[in-house]
């Protein structure tokens, strides 16, 4: 990526924390954005029992959606929440805040249909994690499961742009047949080709080499994390991504 694309993605990411939470400009309506989440309700998304999002655990206040803080994984407390939805090729937006030493995901290609060996906790993972703090940050492999990595699988850049604890950064997931892509803030951090042999490779190498077929779903749902730790979303985006031929972040 040259200099010039690269300025101007990063001002982009700036563009959409200034912007109003939970809307949507002209121009993203035109290029086919729409909101995952509204911003005040639960609707579109679910707990891994079925739920609409509960009362306990996750809190909706200001336009942020917050998990609360438990002891341990919270999963009897507030739980993973799951989009109704399921996508194939997309490109998907999320404003993320932690807290200190704080632990969360942004998980894709999440398979919920426990009759074809689905697990609602289970999917391709962005990384969302207190670098600094966690330590986690220095388990797996070559850093891969800092902030934007695919977790457990592929370590985001050394010298991504990663704002403090405390502070929002903007995820951004790219999806499109094999390809895949993670941004933080506006620059790309990694990128990978699903279904090739070094992709399989790094399947085996994971902590999901005993589960068949991962990484191998053309769809999915999406998931945020309930790791026990805190965690705040906002500007929940996506757009599903046409013919080839539409350019990544038109």
């Amino acid at each position: 990526m040259n200099v010039l694309a690269l300025t101007c993605a990063a001002f982009l990411a700036v563009g959409a924390i200034a912007q109003s939470p939970n809307t949507l400009t002209a121009a993203e309506k035109s290029q086919g954005w729409r909101l995952l989440w509204d911003g005040s309700t639960g609707a579109g998304w679910h707990n891994a029992n079925g739920e609409a999002i509960p009362n306990r655990g996750w809190e909706i206040e200001n336009g942020t959606l917050t998990l609360l803080h438990s002891d341990g994984h919270g999963h009897e407390f507030g739980g993973d929440l799951l989009t109704d939805e399921d996508f194939g090729d997309f490109e998907l937006s999320v404003d993320f805040r932690t807290t200190p030493g704080g632990n969360s995901g942004i998980k894709y290609f999440v398979n919920t249909d426990k009759a074809t060996g689905g697990n609602p906790a289970i999917g391709f993972e962005y990384q969302v994690l207190d670098d600094d703090v966690n330590p986690d940050a220095k388990l797996g492999r070559d850093g891969d499961r800092t902030e934007a990595s695919l977790y457990d699988m592929i370590p985001a850049a050394k010298n991504k742009p990663y704002r403090p604890v405390g502070e929002w950064n903007t995820a951004r997931i790219v999806v499109r047949g094999a390809h895949g892509e993670h941004w933080l803030n506006g620059v790309k951090v990694l990128e990978y080709e699903r279904f090739a042999p070094a992709f399989r490779q790094l399947v085996q190498e994971s902590k999901y080499k005993n589960l068949p077929h991962f990484g191998e779903l053309r769809r999915g749902h999406i998931q945020l994390q309930d790791h026990g730790d805190g965690v705040s979303f906002r500007n929940l985006k996506i757009r599903v991504l046409g013919p080839p031929n539409m350019k990544i972040g038109d």
